[in-house]
């Protein structure tokens, strides 16, 4: 083989030696800083096919996606009732600027997480003192997270950072603290149903006081409609008598007189002692007188 092919083939090995170190790809999971003598030069964040200048600069990927910081242990903090709470905590979040990010920390994600660790911390320590035990355990604990992930994310953008989302796993009484905090809890249940009892025993006697006096006025009207009713009644069927007797008074003394009769013989056994001259043969003489005069 000639001199001649013999350093073509060497220059051709060494620009395709050249072209590969001279070609480097960046993920779409990553983030890519072109540093060139230790200064950065560019970063990328675009995945794709990408150069540098070998052997004079290089290249260090740094993760994309959303990472978890989350404490193995729980932090103790304070409340604003003086009381220790143990809080199970975890935080989002993922580099936004590469290049901040490498000068803040250097690249390093250890010193990333304690950077952000130590700022959920405070802000949660802050928060945490300004409430209540039951306030941090249910009810402003969203509000607690909301304001922690804004105030995190404000120093974590001075690192190349964002705070994606800060969460209250666990928040727990130390075990010293939490019979005391139920039994209280347990009096105060019970002073608020004593109370609701109380209060809805008043209320029945109430309830029932008013229908015994409804009920009253409903039985007195009633009765007062009733006994007008009747007196109206008793009023016309007197009326009506006394029509009858003005129209033929010896026929109603006659009729009267039958349903005397009927009524006092109605049956076999009754028995009727009068002197033989009384008035209630009355109308039994006439009878008698007018049949013998028949005959």
């Amino acid at each position: 083989m000639s001199p001649r092919l013999n350093l073509l083939g060497a220059v051709v090995a060494t620009l395709l030696v050249v072209i590969a170190m001279s070609v480097f790809t960046v993920d779409q999971r990553q983030f890519a800083l072109v540093f060139q003598l230790g200064e950065v030069k560019r970063a990328i964040d675009e995945p794709g096919l990408n150069f540098k200048v070998p052997m004079v600069q290089n290249v260090r990927y740094f993760e994309k996606r959303i990472m978890t910081l989350d404490n193995n242990e729980p932090e103790r903090f304070i409340t604003s009732e003086k009381k220790n709470v143990l809080v199970d905590s975890y935080i989002k979040w993922r580099i936004v600027d590469p290049k901040l990010y490498y000068i803040s920390v250097g690249g390093d994600e250890s010193r990333a997480k304690t950077r952000l660790n130590q700022t959920v911390n405070a802000g949660l320590r802050e928060e945490f003192g300004k409430r209540t035990v039951h306030d941090v355990v249910s009810g402003e604990r969203d509000k607690i997270m909301d304001q922690m992930r804004e105030k995190a994310d404000v120093d974590a953008r001075k690192i190349g950072v964002e705070i994606v989302d800060v969460r209250l796993k666990r928040v727990e009484l130390p075990t010293e603290v939490s019979d005391a905090v139920y039994r209280r809890m347990e009096a105060e249940r019970k002073r608020v149903a004593n109370e609701l009892r109380s209060e809805g025993s008043a209320e029945a006697e109430k309830i029932r006081a008013d229908a015994d006096r409804q009920r009253e006025v409903i039985i007195a009207d009633a009765y007062r409609d009733a006994q007008k009713v009747k007196g109206e009644g008793d009023a016309k069927a007197a009326a009506i008598y006394a029509q009858a007797f003005g129209q033929n008074p010896e026929f109603y003394a006659f009729y009267r007189s039958m349903e005397a009769y009927r009524g006092s013989f109605k049956s076999k056994n009754d028995l009727l002692v009068v002197e033989p001259n009384s008035d209630f043969f009355k109308y039994m003489k006439s009878l008698g007188r007018g049949s013998d005069k028949a005959k």
